[in-house]
């Protein structure tokens, strides 16, 4: 399995790369990072072709995965396909790097729920019935049929929500003191939070 960091977003709202925001034990990116590293796995960072140089100085023994320019879809989808283009071999635990309240015991979850059900094309949690595409593991299996449907122009649309429809899924409901680790910081404002 291998773990990404989600970076690629274009932080419109934010004003500035999220990934390279910076809290008192390094960057964002850097931050979820670490937590991946603690369940032992190789992790990675994705990034669209823009960051690249920006993020080959800020982590350089880091692989960066770019965007794959070829998939007619944007967003978070093109960043997990792409990332399975470059390993269609391997399971992927993504996570998004603008959660920087996350806790390693949830990844920790994540990951024990992946090997004790194998089979199922992804796992998630849920927040109240909705999933949370963004902090997840999705199979090979999963991608590669996701990837066929994209091809024959049967994936109607382009949203992380939408492809989980076309997957067999275990859901997880998100325990209520473990929700404030789902929230995503899109904008300044938020930062207030932290």
């Amino acid at each position: 399995m291998l773990g990404v960091v989600l970076c690629g977003g274009a932080s419109l709202r934010m004003g500035r790369d999220k990934g390279l925001l910076s809290s008192a034990d390094g960057s964002w990116a850097q931050l979820m990072l670490k937590k991946l590293q603690t369940l032992g796995m190789t992790a990675a960072l994705s990034v669209n072709k823009n960051q690249f140089e920006q993020y080959r100085t800020a982590f350089p023994q880091i692989e960066l995965i770019v965007d794959n320019d070829a998939l007619p879809v944007k967003g978070p989808l093109a960043a997990v396909l792409s990332i399975h283009v470059k390993y269609p071999g391997e399971d992927l635990l993504v996570t998004a790097c603008d959660m920087p309240l996350m806790d390693p015991g949830v990844l920790r979850e994540l990951y024990d729920n992946y090997l004790m059900f194998p089979g199922k094309d992804g796992f998630v949690f849920t927040n109240d019935g909705e999933p949370e595409p963004l902090c997840a593991i999705y199979s090979a299996k999963g991608l590669s049929s996701i990837k066929d449907l994209l091809e024959a122009g049967q994936l109607t649309r382009h949203s992380m929500k939408f492809m989980l429809g076309h997957l067999e899924i275990a859901r997880m409901p998100i325990p209520e003191n473990r929700k404030p680790c789902f929230r995503n910081f899109n904008a300044h404002a938020d930062l207030n939070g932290l």
